[in-house]
């Protein structure tokens, strides 16, 4: 009975160790998220930069796209916007000349990953490898790595924000009201209105400059920019977005 109720310890022993091995190398809070708040404060995650200038931020994800992104560059140009292309490696590869324009007419270039995969069920290996292919094709064809990073479809968690930090990328997302789902499809007007009803000072607005089949983008921009550039608003990068913040925010904090 006594070896029997020992060999019994013996085992809830060597369970309980194995256990705490688990814990102890087991990486924490790696499939958490803290929610908005939380990141926010601390500034590892970015949805928007209220301003009291009238300046909000296009971003565009997905591409680059052969047809699509040379017509949103053209657009861009004739309103004397500047925007943020999110691009998808694998594409950014085969179009680097599309990436490289983008660049070179004063927009910014942010990293998507290499091929869009969910990042929240990625190994922490695939994630830093879908990161470091992009930011290699990206300053193959700019000269420059980014600096930004989007999480495909806007999913993230404790392990994708430290291995962003960890590749100094900051995470960005988007303003809540302004998901344009222009990537469904939903119709020229949907995608118009949706900006235009709910645009703030310092919102970032999501669109994308690959959609498959769809043109409804490019179309929506054609309304967008000349109506917001009437109501007196400009169009900035997502890193000038920021800049203009922190100038802001310590011009108000040195004249107290």
């Amino acid at each position: 009975m006594n070896r029997v109720k020992k060999s019994h310890i013996f085992c809830l022993f060597i369970t309980l160790n194995f256990i705490c091995i688990n814990i102890t190398f087991a990486e924490p809070n790696s499939t958490v998220s803290k929610g908005r708040e939380y990141y926010e404060k601390r500034g590892e995650i970015v949805w928007e930069v209220p301003s009291a200038n009238k300046q909000i931020a296009l971003t565009f994800d997905d591409g680059p796209d052969s047809i699509k992104t040379p017509k949103i560059l053209d657009l861009l140009k004739q309103y004397e916007a500047k925007a943020t292309f999110f691009v998808v490696g694998n594409r950014a590869e085969k179009l680097p000349d599309i990436v490289k324009r983008a660049q070179q007419e004063g927009h910014e270039i942010g990293n998507h990953s290499y091929s869009h995969p969910a990042f929240s069920r990625s190994s922490i290996k695939g994630m830093k490898s879908e990161l470091d292919r992009t930011q290699e094709i990206i300053y193959k064809a700019t000269g420059h790595k980014a600096t930004l990073y989007r999480p495909p479809g806007g999913s993230y968690n404790e392990s994708v924000v430290n291995i962003c930090k960890q590749n100094e990328l900051l995470m960005i997302l988007w303003s809540w009201d302004q998901d344009t789902k222009d990537w469904a499809s939903p119709g020229v007007g949907r995608i118009v209105n949706k900006v235009i009803q709910n645009v703030h000072d310092g919102d970032i607005i999501l669109m994308h400059d690959y959609v498959h089949k769809s043109s409804q983008t490019v179309e929506a921009l054609a309304k967008i920019l000349p109506e917001l550039k009437r109501r007196g608003y400009s169009f900035v990068t997502v890193s000038e977005l920021l800049t203009n913040k922190e100038e802001s925010d310590n011009h108000i904090k040195a004249t107290k």
